[in-house]
This record gives structure tokens, C-alpha cells and sequence, in this order.
């Protein structure tokens, strides 16, 4: 190949490492195949130890960024032609040079075959595929869902978890302004799950933020179940998904080593729900997704004038305190100057637990608000974990 165009290539390479030195996280491989006259010769190089592992005409070679670049530009000066593509969550840049000149293409990482529902039953009722356009698509998010349990290994979504589907979906759609909102900002959104579990609902995130959206992202889980740790970092590593980090650890217990931008608390039991909203305000953080669990420390306390013939039946009771930890939680993010909205996030008919408190930080503590907070825990004879 002339030298002109070796150049050419030469510049599309720096920008390729420039990426990968920024983006390694996100990093899945690059392939290369030159070709001289009728035979092709290739090379898939893999990130280890911060440098680009291959084996080329049975030599192994382990270099950096810009030893990488050199080796394929003197390689070139043998080889009528060559293709070469960076391959990242996502997205794939293709580098194709020949005698006629160099050109370079960035596109989204190839879908799968189209995907179907598993079983004809799976088209009544709530069990059913919505007939409107998905935000995670399964043709293109086959992978994340055969991993978390949404699809078979057969490419098509499990009857019997066709209402999760539609439920994840729905996360996304709710949570979608607010994403769009954070993807404003140029650097990468850090995002902290509180109780995480087995983390579903962030490795649909990370997917959509990245692979969607097409912004960086990192995740921290936490959890003091070491086996829920376990099994999202098994998760994560069969993913690639190395952008999330696991810690088994108690929420109260955690010291940031970040600041971050989104906070999610989802199902957090009883009082762990209120201090993952703490650690959100104590590190300021600005945006909360909130889907509150039981409702233990009010149901155990309170107390209504005038409607002890009411709060009597247990059911009844327990279902007031419900309203009212989740109303009081509002309060009280409202009065340290967060915007705060309460919505059903999934119907009764699906699981009770169906609240979602969405709130972003818009001004500082407002005193008044407190003491309303306050005078009405008095009220109603309570003492509540939030905001301790």
C-alpha cells in the first residue's frame, strides 16, 4: 500500500487508541484482516494489563496504544488492502483502506435474529406484548436479557416473563426524560444502587444509557447479601458490562469515592429505603429513583384521632401506613429543595409495592417545609428515619 494512504490510516488510528485509552471500560476487541492478492491474514487483538494482546504469524505481541498503530502501519506497507474494526459495547468503527484510498464508519453493533414470543399463550391479559414501540428492544438487547432471565436461550422472550419485560420497559420509559436530562452534561453519569439485589433494573439501565442513549456511565451497587454481590458481579463478567463495580456492605456503612448523579433505591426493605434517601441527600446527590418496600416503622407507630375504628383492621392499617411513609418521604425531600413526583410505576394488579418517588434537586433547604415535616410526625405520633 503507498504511503499516502498508510498515513491516512495512520491518523484514524490515533483517534481509534485515543478512544480506547478513554473508553476502556466499554472495550471489547479489534479485528484486523489484511490482504494480499487472494489471501487474507488476521489478527483479534484483547486489552490485558493496559496493553493490546495478539498472536500474528505465530508471534505474540503485547503493546501499548502507539505500538499497536506502528506495528499495523509497517504491516501495511506489505498488503494490497485492510479492514480493520474497533469493537466496543455497542458500537462498531470500521477502518477499510485499499490501493482507491481509506475511509472510516462507526455504526451500531449488529442486531440479533428477530426475536418471538415464547408460546401462543403469551398473548392475553397482562401477559401479553404491548403493542407500542419497547425501549429495550429485544432484537437488539438479546444478550442483557437471555442474562437477567427475560429471554430463552432460543432467541424469544419467556412466556412467563413477558409482565417483568413489560415492566423493565416501563422502568426505562419513566426514567427516560430524566436520563436524557443527565446525558446533557459531557462527562459520564455515575449512578449508585442502594440494596441492589441481584441489579436488574441498573444492568437495563447501563445498557440503555450506553447502547442507547450512547453516553458513559458507571454503576455502584450495594448490598450486604454476599450472595446477591455475587451473583451481579457473575453477572456483569458475562456481560462485559466492566463498568459496575459490587460491594457487599451496608448502606450506612459506605464511603463514597465519588460523586454521583443518580441514585436508585428499589425495594429497599422497610428503613433501608430511608437510608439510602439520607446517603442521596447527605452527598448531595441530585436525582433519586425511589420504589419503596414495607412500611415497618410507621405501621408499628402511628397513631389517627378519630380513626381508631378504621386503623383497627390490620389490612387497613397497614395499608394507611403505606400512604403516609411514602407521602412523609415526599415531605421531607421536598423541604431540603428537592422537585419531587409520585406515580404508580406498574398496576396494583401486578404487585401492591407499585409507588415510585422520582425526585431532582432543584434548590437548597427550605425551614418551613421542615417544620411542617416535623409538626405533622408530632402529630400523628411518630419518629421516622428519614432524615436523621
Amino acid at each position: 500500500m503507498n504511503k499516502k494512504n498508510i498515513d491516512k490510516v495512520s491518523l484514524f488510528l490515533y483517534g481509534i487508541c485515543g478512544r480506547l485509552s478513554e473508553s476502556t471500560e466499554y472495550f471489547e476487541c479489534i479485528d484486523v484482516k489484511f490482504t494480499a492478492g487472494i489471501k487474507d491474514f488476521s489478527l483479534k487483538a484483547i486489552l490485558k494489563d493496559e496493553k493490546l494482546e495478539y498472536i500474528y504469524n505465530g508471534e505474540r505481541y503485547s503493546l501499548d496504544g502507539n505500538g499497536f498503530s506502528a506495528f499495523i502501519c509497517r504491516e501495511l506497507e506489505n498488503y494490497d488492502a485492510m479492514v480493520l474494526e474497533y469493537k466496543e459495547r455497542g458500537k462498531i468503527i470500521t477502518v477499510s483502506a485499499d490501493a482507491k484510498g481509506v475511509t472510516s464508519n462507526t455504526k451500531n453493533a449488529p442486531q440479533s435474529e428477530k426475536v418471538s414470543v415464547d408460546g401462543a399463550a403469551a398473548h392475553n391479559g397482562t401477559s401479553s406484548m404491548l403493542n407500542r414501540e419497547y425501549y429495550i428492544k429485544p432484537n437488539e438487547a438479546s444478550e442483557l436479557l437471555k442474562v437477567i432471565g427475560i429471554m430463552g436461550q432460543n432467541g424469544k422472550i419467556k412466556n412467563d416473563k413477558i409482565r417483568k419485560y413489560n415492566q423493565i420497559d416501563h422502568f426505562i420509559e419513566l426514567l427516560h426524560p430524566l436520563l436524557v436530562s443527565l446525558c446533557k452534561n459531557k462527562r459520564p453519569i455515575n449512578i449508585i444502587d442502594c440494596a441492589c439485589g441481584k441489579s436488574y433494573l441498573s444492568f437495563v439501565l447501563n445498557y440503555y444509557i450506553k447502547e442507547v442513549l450512547g453516553h458513559k456511565c458507571s454503576f455502584t451497587g450495594l448490598d450486604y447479601n454476599s450472595i446477591v454481590i455475587a451473583d451481579s458481579k457473575e453477572m456483569a463478567q458475562e456481560l462485559r458490562y466492566n463498568n459496575m463495580e459490587f460491594i457487599e456492605t451496608d448502606i450506612m456503612k459506605y464511603t463514597p469515592d465519588k460523586q454521583y448523579d443518580l441514585l436508585l433505591t428499589l425495594h429497599a426493605c422497610d428503613v433501608a429505603t430511608d437510608y439510602a434517601l439520607n446517603f442521596a441527600m447527605e452527598q448531595n446527590v441530585k436525582s433519586i429513583v425511589c420504589v419503596p418496600c414495607c412500611h415497618r416503622e410507621m405501621n408499628s407507630q402511628y397513631s389517627l384521632k378519630g380513626f381508631e375504628g378504621v386503623t383497627k383492621h390490620g389490612v387497613l392499617r397497614a395499608m394507611i401506613a403505606a400512604c403516609l411513609t411514602d407521602g412523609m418521604r415526599a415531605m421531607y425531600l421536598e423541604s431540603q429543595g428537592y422537585d419531587v413526583s409520585v406515580v404508580e410505576y406498574v398496576s396494583p394488579l401486578d404487585t401492591p409495592k407499585n409507588i415510585m418517588i422520582k425526585a431532582e434537586k432543584k434548590s437548597g433547604e427550605n425551614m418551613d417545609k421542615v417544620m411542617d415535616f416535623y409538626n405533622l410526625c408530632s402529630d400523628i405520633n411518630v419518629k421516622l428515619s428519614i432524615g436523621k
